[in-house]
């Protein structure tokens, strides 16, 4: 069976269950609450010793990192998420890790914690998030396409990273309203089953 050590509120976890969820494979989700501390246990650091989720046993191997995960079931399942055309794959790329490479680090929930305990009460979460969040949405609405998806007419490795952070932007009051294009992929997004089924609040936690 596969499985996925996942925490429902994460990204990089959400991420995977898309891509998870297009394989129309059999898989488990077992959870690692990051709140209690979990991903820095033994047990946890064993599959992943950066004391991060996701992890996912698959194919009799263990995989971390997000990315390398989804291009990992891409080119085993044939999911198509990656264009054809050099120009393509680097465009979807780029719109990729402007989300999970720019914008998430900087909201992980350690570094965001970290610097509102360090801002003598300057700052709260929602402070922090938006600040990052709202930039780099903005500079994402210039990135993307003017159809349903990210990159041309059809599903893309963007389009798996633009959802989850979608779903932060709306959970910190994020405006989300000077981002049309964006919320027209998201809208569209929201009805396909895959992402439909990895949606947080259709997560167990």
């Amino acid at each position: 069976m596969i499985t996925l050590y996942d925490y429902w509120r994460s990204s990089a976890s959400y991420r995977v269950r898309i891509a998870l969820g297009l394989t129309g494979e059999a898989w488990q989700s077992h959870s690692v609450n990051l709140l209690e501390a979990e991903h820095k246990s033994d047990t946890h650091l064993a599959r992943n010793p950066q004391g991060l989720v996701p992890a996912l046993d698959i194919d009799g191997i263990q995989m971390t990192q997000s990315l390398a995960i989804i291009e990992y079931l891409d080119e085993t399942r044939g999911l198509g998420l990656l264009p054809s055309d050099p120009v393509g794959r680097a465009r979807v790329r780029a719109i990729a890790h402007a989300i999970s490479m720019e914008i998430h680090p900087v909201c992980n929930l350690g570094v965001a914690k970290f610097a509102c305990s360090q801002s003598n009460g300057n700052l709260t979460m929602q402070d922090w998030m938006q600040q990052f969040i709202a930039p780099g949405l903005t500079a994402l609405e210039h990135m993307v396409g003017d159809g349903e998806f990210c990159h041309g007419d059809r599903l893309s490795l963007a389009d798996l990273c633009l959802m989850p952070q979608l779903y932060n932007a709306n959970r910190w009051g994020v405006d989300l309203d000077p981002m049309p294009k964006l919320r027209r992929i998201g809208a569209h997004l929201a009805s396909i089953p895959a992402f439909e089924a990895a949606h947080p609040d259709n997560t167990p936690h």
